[in-house]
C-alpha cells in the first residue's frame, strides 16, 4: 500500500463530490449513509486526487441523508492522521452528492 506524504493530503483540500449509495437507517428511521460507506468514499477520492491510497480512514457516525448533514472522519497515512470533514451537499432518492473537506493542519 503507498504512503500519502502530508503535503499531498493538503494539497487535495477540497476533493469534488462524490455520488454514494444510501444504506440502512438509523433507529428513529431516518435514512442514513453508513459509516463505513463514507470512509470508503474519502478513501477514494483521496486516492483519485493524490494517487497514493491512506493506511486507514474512519468516520465517527453514519452520515444522515440530508443536505447540510456533515460527519468527522479521520485519514491515517504512515505517522500521519488528519481529519476530514464530509458533508452532504445534495440527496436524490437513494443517492448522496458529498463534499469533502481535509483539515489544513496536522
Amino acid at each position: 500500500m503507498r504512503r500519502i506524504s502530508r503535503s499531498r493530503i493538503a494539497a487535495g483540500t477540497t476533493l469534488a463530490a462524490l455520488t454514494v449509495l444510501l444504506t440502512g437507517g438509523c433507529s428513529s428511521g431516518d435514512p442514513t449513509i453508513d459509516k463505513e460507506n463514507v470512509a470508503e468514499k474519502v478513501s477514494a477520492a483521496l486516492t483519485e486526487e493524490t494517487g497514493q491510497t491512506p493506511d486507514d480512514v474512519t468516520c465517527a457516525e453514519d452520515l444522515p441523508a440530508e443536505v447540510g448533514a456533515t460527519v468527522r472522519c479521520e485519514v491515517t497515512a504512515g505517522s500521519d492522521t488528519i481529519g476530514v470533514t464530509v458533508t452532504a451537499t445534495a440527496v436524490e432518492g437513494t443517492n448522496a452528492e458529498l463534499d469533502i473537506q481535509v483539515d489544513e493542519t496536522f
